[in-house]
């Protein structure tokens, strides 16, 4: 009697564990566990060659430029000077795009770099004209303004919570109003041969040293941002501040280092400018702001599309300026720089945002 009331509820428990229309078990074959398996790398596998494209679109691009107006202009344009001319005129711009790309990476805007250029320039050449102060301290002047000038910005933005594009623009204004009232509205000519020495006088295979300042700054922050826990957290803090806060990170003080890492690297231009020209003015240095926009913003459709990145930003500032030279070289008139850079700037901005939407749905 026992066993078969044992019997019994070993069978209603097997039928309530069982659903009612449940039917026979199916069994996946390996061939269908092997294909679901394999789906997520045959994506990854479809999208590697996409990815690759796009990374190698700008430099191939460029590349392409090179030619045609080598073809188009052989006789001017495809000369070892040109080549030289190009890549030493642009370091600066180079330098100033690299620091640029570091708030931008931690989410901020920084729109005075091209006043810090102009005020650095302008503190070296009053310290070591006007007032015969040598030239290495009336540097060190110049870089420490810049660093005050970037705490300026970052305690604003992130103490008090002000947008970083409104501090920095207001900031802009201030220093190039400043410049006006230092100067005189005056250039000051003049600067010690020293640094002109230093910046463009000595030459490696017949490009002055500036070019290779910035190539080796892109080096060390490249470095910063593949290898070492600084630039990983910069990344984070750039992509959700929240994450990075829950995370332990300590966000305001990563944004303010980013704004015054921008404008030592600002003022670090504003150096090699009064050492390539020799002179400042109340104007230096402001004709920066829209192609370090541009260069950036277009140097993150490249190398590693959807991000900032210091290497897709050298090519992105020589491609620009290739492009330049070029149709200048072909006959057309000054005005061809501010279509060029405006142009890019909006068309890279585009690009950037269809990257980042597509990522983000493709679950980067």
């Amino acid at each position: 009697m026992n066993e078969k009331r044992g019997a019994d509820m070993t069978t209603a428990r097997k039928d309530a564990e069982t659903p009612v229309d449940a039917g026979p078990p199916v069994t996946e074959s390996p061939s269908s566990t092997a294909a679901e398996a394999a789906e997520p790398s045959e994506k990854a596998a479809r999208r590697r060659p996409t990815g690759r494209l796009e990374a190698m679109a700008l430099p191939l691009t460029w590349l392409a430029v090179i030619v045609v107006f080598s073809i188009l202009e052989t006789d001017t344009f495809f000369t070892s000077a040109n080549a030289a001319s190009i890549l030493a005129s642009q370091a600066v711009l180079v330098v100033v795009t690299l620091g640029l790309i570091v708030p931008l990476i931690a989410g901020d805007f920084d729109l005075s770099i091209g006043s810090v250029v102009g005020m650095s320039a302008l503190v070296i050449a009053i310290l070591n004209v006007q007032h015969g102060w040598n030239i290495w301290a009336a540097v060190v002047v110049a870089l420490l303004a810049g660093i005050v000038v970037g705490l300026i910005n970052g305690m604003l933005t992130v103490l008090l919570g002000i947008d970083s594009l409104i501090v920095t623009l207001g900031m802009s204004t201030l220093l190039a109003g400043v410049a006006l009232w230092i100067s005189g509205a005056n250039t000051i000519t003049g600067v010690d041969q020293t640094l002109v020495d230093v910046v463009i006088s000595y030459r490696l295979f017949g490009i002055p040293m500036e070019f290779y300042y910035a190539i080796i700054f892109a080096l060390v922050l490249w470095y910063v941002f593949a290898f070492t826990p600084l630039g990983q957290r910069l990344l984070v803090v750039g992509r959700n501040r929240e994450v990075a806060r829950l995370s332990g990170m300590r966000v305001s003080t990563l944004r303010i280092g980013a704004l015054v890492t921008s404008a030592f690297v600002a003022a670090l231009g504003g150096v090699l400018i009064a050492g390539t020209s020799g002179s400042a003015g109340p104007t230096t240095g402001l004709d920066l702001l829209l192609p370090a926009f541009a260069a950036a913003f277009l140097g993150s459709t490249t190398i590693k599309p959807g991000r900032f990145n210091p290497w897709g930003t050298v090519i992105a500032v020589y491609f620009l300026v290739t492009g330049i030279t070029g149709l200048q070289l072909l006959g057309l008139q000054s005005f061809v720089q501010n279509i060029f850079y405006g142009g890019a700037l909006i068309l890279a901005v585009s690009f950037s945002q269809i990257i980042r939407r597509r990522r983000m749905k493709q679950g980067f």
